[in-house]
């Protein structure tokens, strides 16, 4: 007669892991195969079936059908549902994206439209045939290729010039001035101060209110300059977490609060034209304002989770949305349209910059990479694995995008040749993620 022996108590626990994993593997197989509804309202309605809670605590729609998928995995063929087949979910997918709806606006939104529209065909009138005299006539005008050798050799010399304490928490956000002779920087703490460059010296720090909210963007008027203390002109404008922007003079002192999302806020940025302000925000919108009113002109849905950046093309034509859902989206700022979905990244994306070329875009992510889109040819053009964690910033080189800055949570900043996406330089030194960087418009 055989003995029998007693597995030990660490060999009957690997045996129950490993019994889990497979249980979960043949779950994760069987969630695969079942085939949901991608209407959010028909999803609820199959949860109600199950006698399964509608919705839970902050759950989102992409969630909730896969929580669906989950339930019907697990009770493996014992619900009885009518539910749709594949081909029936892909012509129902089909008939939603052929439908084409408008909303209706106010007049103070047709009116920017034109604005945008006269303001925009100039300069793109105007940049078209500077690339056209180059085209034709190389010897009027400096050759690309030896500018942009000669950005590069700067590049290699950069040096760290000062380091500066700007706020009692992480600074969440800078923004060098349209002239390049003050840098704007914000932080969790709530203070939004003014750097003179290069001196680095405080020249102010606007209030800060009891208790107040986070800031965690801010933005130049295109118009701004240190020399601008008129009391009524804005200079900046600052995003918080309690949802509002602000509107600042030359001075620091608040002007105007814009109130109108229903979620906290990410970054922010000016129109060229000067009249209007873009707000990205986490109620899954972002808005275009009217600064001298405060009017909320247009609220532009479009993205499935939060959108956390918002930029504008050099012209004015176009506006660029980065969203937590992992996608880009150009639109069409006179009329309202998306014209361009930007597809690619595999993970929420964090900042959008247009090039000054007028058809370079690049997007950074939170799967480290940053990539450059053609809007010519309406596809990417290059990925550049550039981080080891996750992309806080992207920005083009502003006179002439000769090199593309990124920055990102392994603690460093990072520059890039714009004419074959060679790393230039690596800007060491931060003991701690950097959160946001920029380029001074006037090339230094």
């Amino acid at each position: 007669m055989a003995d029998v022996f007693a597995l030990p108590e660490s060999g009957n626990r690997e045996r129950e892991a490993h019994a889990a994993k497979l249980r979960e593997f043949e779950l994760r197989r069987k969630i695969r195969q079942v085939v949901v509804p991608t209407d959010d309202g028909k999803v609820r309605q199959l949860l109600r079936q199950l006698g399964e809670p509608v919705t839970l605590f902050g759950e989102r729609e992409m969630e909730r059908r896969e929580r669906l998928k989950r339930i019907i995995a697990q009770r493996d063929g014992e619900v009885e549902l009518d539910l749709p087949t594949t081909e029936q979910l892909l012509s129902e997918e089909v008939a939603v994206q052929k439908e084409l709806f408008y909303t209706e606006g106010p007049d103070e939104l047709r009116a920017a439209r034109l604005a945008l529209a006269r303001f925009s065909l100039v300069r793109a009138k105007g940049r078209l045939l500077g690339a056209k005299r180059r085209r034709e006539d190389p010897e009027a005008l400096p050759v690309v290729s030896d500018t942009q050798a000669t950005a590069a050799a700067a590049v290699r010399t950069i040096v760290q010039q000062s380091s500066e304490l700007g706020d009692t928490r992480p600074i969440s956000h800078c923004q060098f001035s349209p002239d390049g002779s003050s840098l704007a920087a914000c932080g969790w703490g709530g203070a939004l101060a003014l750097w003179s460059v290069p001196g680095c010296t405080k020249r102010w720090t606007a209030p800060v209110p009891a208790e107040g909210p986070r800031l965690t963007g801010v933005a130049w008027h295109p118009a701004a300059t240190h020399g601008s203390h008129s009391a009524a002109a804005v200079n900046l404008a600052s995003a918080a977490s309690d949802g509002v922007a602000r509107l600042y003079n030359g001075r620091g002192e608040l002007l105007r609060s814009l109130e109108g999302h229903t979620d906290r806020l990410a970054r922010l940025g000016f129109h060229p034209l000067g009249r209007h302000l873009a707000t990205a925000s986490f109620d899954m919108t972002w808005r275009l304002w009217d600064i001298e009113t405060g009017l909320s002109l247009l609220e532009q849905e479009g993205h499935s989770r939060a959108v956390y950046a918002v930029a504008f093309h050099p012209d004015g034509s176009l506006a660029g949305s980065a969203g937590l859902d992992a996608y880009g989206r150009i639109w069409d700022c006179r009329t309202g349209r998306s014209v361009l979905l930007l597809e690619g990244h595999v993970k929420q994306l964090l900042d959008i910059d247009f090039s000054p070329n007028g058809y370079y875009v690049v997007t950074g992510s939170e799967d480290h990479t940053a990539k450059v889109w053609d809007l010519r040819k309406r596809g990417c053009l290059y990925t550049i694995p550039a981080h080891t964690s996750l992309l806080s910033s992207v920005r083009w080189e502003r006179t002439a995008g000769h090199y593309l800055l990124t920055a990102g949570y392994d603690c460093v900043a990072k520059i890039w040749n714009a004419r074959n996406f060679s790393l230039l330089k690596v800007l060491a030194g931060h003991e701690g993620k950097i959160m946001g960087a920029d380029v001074s418009p006037t090339g230094s």
